[in-house]
């Protein structure tokens, strides 16, 4: 498993956390031992990235992901697509295929049957329609 593969799903840990226990994921992270999160500054850059933008991941979620009320969504799934987002919209020096491969081979392995599917679905809404997204 990549160095990459392994932050993020270090990451999704974190921000599923939060997500369940009502809490701000930042908190979180900074109440990690720092052995915890030493594995890669990539978790630490996720984590802070998904926090700050928040607000405007849960819109574009809302937005684009069709048929799925955010409170409905899987708790994985939805933190999965913020993770995504935050890297194929914040992250210029990553490939956008590459952030949507990572999140569908996670839901694949960890969320339901149908959830890579839909994961890609959204995602690839997003990058079509990436050039027209207003991050403010």
């Amino acid at each position: 498993m990549s160095a990459r593969r392994k932050a993020r799903k270090r990451a999704l840990d974190i921000l599923f956390e939060a997500d369940m226990r009502g809490v701000v994921a930042s908190q979180l992270l900074n109440m990690r031992p720092i052995d915890e999160i030493s594995e890669s500054d990539y978790v630490r850059a996720l984590v802070l990235g998904v926090a700050e933008h928040s607000l405007k991941i849960d819109e574009i979620i809302h937005t684009y992901a069709e048929g799925w009320d955010m409170d409905r969504m899987p708790i994985i799934d939805r933190n999965l697509l913020r993770i995504a987002l935050f890297e194929i919209l914040w992250l210029s020096e990553l490939d956008d295929k590459i952030a949507v491969s990572e999140a569908v081979e996670i839901a694949g392995e960890l969320s339901t049957k149908d959830s890579a599917a839909y994961i890609n679905g959204v995602l690839g809404r997003v990058i079509l329609l990436k050039s027209v997204i207003s991050l403010s």
